[in-house]
């Protein structure tokens, strides 16, 4: 399983259109509306690097009103309980 964080500069106005699209995503496994430099975080997960990537540039960039992404590969995690 491939793992990351992906952080979502969005157009003045879209950013609840990007929230919820991301919401549906069966891959995006936790989203935040931030204040700061980003707009959004989403954490997101595929089968493989692949499909990561394919998430990522295919879905989740191509959204209407995303401005730019900053993505972070998970290496190691783990969640604390």
């Amino acid at each position: 399983m491939s793992e990351a964080i992906v952080m979502i500069n969005a157009d003045v106005g879209k950013e609840n259109d990007i929230f919820n699209k991301l919401n549906e995503m069966q891959e995006v496994k936790k989203v935040y509306m931030v204040y700061g430099i980003h707009d959004i975080i989403a954490f997101v997960e595929a089968e493989s690097m692949d499909k990561l990537r394919g998430l990522i540039t295919d879905k989740i960039r191509k959204l209407d009103g995303v401005k730019s992404t900053l993505t972070s590969i998970v290496v190691v995690g783990k969640e604390k309980k």
